[in-house]
């Protein structure tokens, strides 16, 4: 199991943890189905603002978050390895 794969509730049809598109997004990005770009994240820089340069908007950084196996993607430090999800691609998968 990968750290954002959803677990199944026991018993039931249901399961808990992230959001089921973060495995949607991490399965596309290693099979190559959804393009993307990578950057080294530089001082200063966070993913909310690269999320509102390359979506247009910055509510959107959890996207690059979860492609790039980034816990909290609001504190990354500098020298960080990021994946830039093509968006329409990733519209794609998750409608």
């Amino acid at each position: 199991m990968r750290r954002y794969d959803r677990t199944d509730i026991y018993g039931s049809r249901f399961s808990y943890g992230t959001s089921y598109a973060i495995p949607i997004i991490r399965d596309g990005i290693s099979n190559r189905t959804i393009r993307f770009k990578e950057s080294i994240l530089k001082e200063n820089e966070r993913l909310d603002i690269i999320a509102g340069k390359e979506y247009g908007d910055s509510t959107l950084y959890w996207i690059i978050s979860a492609a790039s196996s980034i816990g909290w993607g609001l504190q990354c430090p500098p020298g960080t390895l990021i994946i830039i999800p093509n968006l329409s691609d990733v519209s794609k998968y998750l409608g």
